[in-house]
C-alpha cells in the first residue's frame, strides 16, 4: 500500500489510521488484538491514540488505550512497522483542565512511553491547547524530546488558528520542533470550521490533516437512512440530535446514491471524499468488528469521479 508522508517529517503512514479511542472502551483486550491484527494484514500502519483514553468509562483513569496498544506491540514484535501516534494535553480523572507546560509533557511522555512499551513516539500532539502556557515553551518541551530520542515529530489537534499559527511562526523563528499535522473535526458533515479556519493554514505551512470523527460517529457509514433507523441502537438518540437535519438527509441520500453507483458502501464514499480533499493525508476511523474494516480498503483504491465529489459537495453545503 502506497504511504503518504505526515509534513516535511520522516514519517510515511498508510491512507487510514485506526482511532485508539475504542480499545479499553467499547474493545477489551483481545478482540482490540484482533482487529489490529486485521488492520495491519490489510497493509495499513498507523494508530492514533491519547494519554486520556479511555478514561471516560466508569473504572478507569486514563491510559487504558495506550496499555492495550503496547501490549499487543510487544506480543506482535512489529514495532518498527507502526506509525504510533498519541497526544498530551487532555483532560483524565486527575487531570481537570488542559496543561501544556513543560514540566506537564516530560511528566506525561515517560507514562505514555511506559504503557506503550517502548523508547519512542512517532508522532506526538497537542491534543487541547492551554492559553497559559506560552507557545514557546510547549515547542520547546518537545524539541527536547525529539533531540533525546523520544519523539520524531509533533503535530497538533483541537489548538485555536490563532496559537496554531502562532506556534508555526515561533518554530519558524528558532529553528526548533515545529508541527507537522494537524488533527481537527473534519468529514463530509463537519465542515464548515475548518475549512473556514484551518484548511488555508494546512496549506500554507505543508501540515498534513489526519481528521478524526471521519464518519462523524458513525452517521456517514448508511447505518442511518431514516428517522427511524436511530432507535436501533444505543447511540442512535445522540447522533440523530447533532446530525438529522434537512442538510443531514440531503448528505445521506448523496452519499447512498454515490455508492451504489459505485457498487460499494457509505461510509467508504464518505471516506474516499475525504481522501479527494487536498490538505488530508490519512483520515482516522475507529472499527469495533472486522467487517468494518473493508470500507478502509475500498476508500483508499477508489477514485471518485468529478461528477460525484460534485454531488457530495452540494449535498453538504451549508
Amino acid at each position: 500500500m502506497v504511504k503518504r508522508k505526515i509534513g516535511k517529517s520522516n514519517l510515511s503512514v498508510a491512507p487510514i489510521i485506526f482511532g485508539g479511542n475504542v480499545f479499553g472502551w467499547t474493545l477489551d483486550e483481545k478482540q482490540a488484538f484482533d482487529i489490529l491484527d486485521e488492520f495491519v494484514d490489510l497493509g495499513f500502519n498507523g494508530i492514533d491514540t491519547a494519554n486520556q483514553y479511555s478514561y471516560w468509562v466508569p473504572g478507569n483513569l486514563g491510559g487504558e488505550s495506550e496499555t492495550i496498544i503496547g501490549n499487543w506491540l510487544s506480543s506482535r514484535g512489529n514495532r518498527d512497522k507502526i506509525i504510533v501516534m498519541t497526544k498530551v494535553g487532555g483532560t483524565s480523572s486527575d487531570i481537570p483542565e488542559p496543561i501544556n507546560t513543560k514540566e506537564h509533557i516530560f511528566q506525561q511522555v515517560e507514562r505514555s512511553l511506559r504503557r506503550l512499551k517502548t523508547d519512542y513516539v512517532d508522532l506526538y500532539q497537542t491534543h487541547f491547547d492551554s492559553e497559559k502556557t506560552p507557545v514557546e515553551e510547549t515547542l520547546r518541551a518537545y524539541e527536547d524530546l525529539i533531540k533525546v530520542g523520544k519523539v520524531r515529530s509533533i503535530g497538533a489537534s483541537n489548538v485555536s488558528p490563532q496559537r496554531l499559527k502562532e506556534s508555526l511562526y515561533v518554530s519558524e523563528g528558532l529553528k526548533i520542533a515545529r508541527y507537522q499535522s494537524l488533527q481537527p473535526l473534519y468529514n463530509l458533515f463537519d465542515r464548515e470550521k475548518f475549512e473556514q479556519n484551518y484548511q488555508q493554514i494546512a496549506q500554507n505551512f505543508e501540515l498534513s490533516v489526519i481528521p478524526y470523527y471521519s464518519l462523524a460517529s458513525g452517521f456517514l457509514t448508511g447505518k442511518y437512512q431514516t428517522e427511524n433507523d436511530f432507535t436501533k441502537s444505543d447511540r442512535g438518540e445522540g447522533v440523530k440530535q447533532k446530525y438529522w437535519s434537512e442538510r443531514g438527509e440531503r448528505i445521506i441520500k448523496a452519499l447512498a446514491h454515490v455508492a451504489a453507483e459505485n457498487n460499494t458502501s457509505p461510509a467508504a464514499i464518505a471516506l474516499a471524499w475525504l481522501l479527494a480533499q487536498s490538505t488530508v493525508t490519512a483520515p482516522i476511523v475507529s472499527a469495533t468488528k472486522a467487517i468494518h474494516l473493508g470500507p478502509f480498503i475500498t476508500a483508499v483504491e477508489l477514485n471518485l469521479s468529478h461528477e460525484s465529489l460534485t454531488l457530495l459537495n452540494e449535498a453538504s453545503k451549508y
